[in-house]
């Protein structure tokens, strides 16, 4: 009698709790899909299926599915009519809402977070800067990977300091839009023989120690700028000479 009593009360607590391995799954494949965006593993305009991520990340469908739904809500994805999807492709009317929208969120972070930083926190961002100075310094191949974690983590690193719950979400969903984007950017950058790309974080870093929201907020603008312009620049050009 007691041992169906334990029985029952076990299958209405299963009836309300959601499987946890399989949402597991689900969330590790959206994280991972998630960092590769941030990071620009995919290129823009590339064409993304369900099965060949599923066996990239060695796993079923199902989770793969559904976390590309989530990233297509999200706005970082395209759905196409044969069920694969897309990175968006970078045109000039993306590449101004992006930028107008990350000037404008992310300067505002930026500003709240200028009178809330205090030692610790510039230290932190200082050591960020610290080793990309040292990435920069070594001879061999550039690290574009290395790179791209570096500016996330230094940028994030300001913005937690902003107080405001609200604000890092919407940073993140643009950070998940313009990742392909930026990484074209750096390659750009490379080939065209720019050097001291820190020279702009240097300039937020001054700010910050100085808690000058108002500078803080005009370097942080320069600074999303400049690979947004740049790419709109190529795009101009390729335009005019019938290359898209």
């Amino acid at each position: 009698m007691q041992k169906a009593a334990i029985e029952k009360n076990n299958e209405a607590i299963a009836a309300q709790l959601a499987p946890v391995g399989r949402e597991t799954v689900q969330d590790r494949v959206y994280s991972e899909l998630r960092r590769a965006l941030i990071g620009g593993l995919f290129e823009p305009s590339q064409v993304l299926t369900i099965r060949g991520l599923a066996d990239a990340m060695v796993t079923s469908t199902m989770p793969v599915r559904e976390a590309l739904g989530r990233l297509i809500t999200e706005k970082a994805l395209e759905a196409l009519p044969n069920r694969s999807v897309r990175v968006p492709p970078i045109t000039l009317e993306r590449l101004d809402d992006l930028l107008r929208a990350r000037i404008l969120i992310e300067g505002e972070a930026i500003a709240l977070a200028a009178a809330r930083m205090g030692p610790r926190q510039i230290a932190t961002i200082e050591t960020i800067l610290g080793e990309w100075d040292e990435m920069r310094a070594l001879k061999h191949k550039k690290d574009v990977d290395r790179e791209v974690t570096l500016n996330q983590s230094f940028h994030f690193e300001i913005y937690r300091s902003c107080g405001s719950a609200v604000l890092i979400p919407m940073i993140e969903s643009l950070w998940l839009q313009s990742g392909p984007c930026i990484r074209v950017a750096i390659y750009a950058f490379s080939e065209a023989g720019e050097v001291d790309t820190a020279q702009y974080h240097r300039r937020i870093v001054e700010a910050l120690a100085t808690q000058n929201a108002r500078a803080a907020r005009e370097a942080l603008a320069a600074d999303i700028s400049r690979p947004f312009t740049f790419l709109r620049s190529k795009l101009q050009s390729a335009a005019s000479k019938g290359q898209i």
